[in-house]
């Protein structure tokens, strides 16, 4: 910008004239005008330009993100469906396998009453089951008699239920006369295949129970010998 200091206008005017340093002048500011104008309005396209650029590249990031949400939505909504599937599978693996062995369990017990020849011979029993009721400390009780004989005749007898457990941090045992209304004809059996005797029963408040003791006792007859077959199952409370 030294240039600048070293015209001297006295001596531009006095060499052109006042007329055509005024001219000469006006063409100056015009030309500097008219190159401002056309560099601002270089300018201001480029930024129009930049920015409308960059409106579009805004809009199509927010359509984009619109786009991811809307599948991280279904992607959720798949998860979900595929967990909810999953579980139901799994309930369904759970009750096939829980039918497979209810009837594992039904045809080892056919099997043991009409294929006795391939288990011991005799009375016993099969099964014990406990359900708790709605009563506090009452409770149901189902016991399962199979006979294995290749000829069968009538087993006739009773069964004895006795409960071992805690009370007063003794050890206690309580006899199923003691805790029911059942009298002996209720406990009595006579089958030739096999017999399920049930029952209610009340244990004390206090008495905590371990064991079932179960006991089938064939009486003495003229087609049957005194016998005494037992069964002691840990206590468990079934559904």
């Amino acid at each position: 910008m030294k240039w600048l200091a070293k015209i001297n206008l006295g001596v531009v005017i006095e060499r052109l004239g006042t007329f055509k340093s005024a001219l000469f002048l006006i063409t100056v500011i015009s030309l500097c005008l008219f190159t401002g104008y056309r560099v601002g309005n270089y300018y201001h396209h480029f930024q129009v330009t930049n920015l409308e650029q960059q409106k579009l590249r805004l809009e199509q990031l927010y359509q984009q993100q619109e786009e991811n949400i809307a599948r991280i939505h279904t992607l959720e909504v798949e998860l979900t469906v595929e967990q909810l599937a999953n579980i139901k599978a799994q309930e369904l693996l759970k009750e096939a396998a829980e039918q497979k062995f209810e009837v594992k369990k039904q045809l080892a017990f056919y099997e043991k009453i009409m294929a006795p020849e391939k288990e011991a011979a005799g009375l016993f029993v099969e099964n014990v089951n406990i359900v708790a009721s709605k009563i506090p400390n009452q409770y149901h009780f189902q016991v399962t008699l199979v006979q294995q004989q290749l000829k069968r005749r009538y087993s006739k007898g009773y069964i004895e239920l006795v409960f071992e457990g805690q009370e007063s941090g003794k050890s206690v045992k309580l006899k199923l006369a003691d805790v029911t209304k059942l009298n002996k004809n209720d406990l009595k059996f006579s089958f030739q295949y096999f017999q399920i005797i049930n029952g209610e029963f009340t244990l004390p408040a206090n008495f905590t129970p371990e064991n079932v003791l179960v006991s089938a006792i064939l009486t003495k007859s003229r087609w049957q010998k005194y016998a005494k077959k037992e069964k002691s199952v840990s206590w468990q409370i079934n559904q």
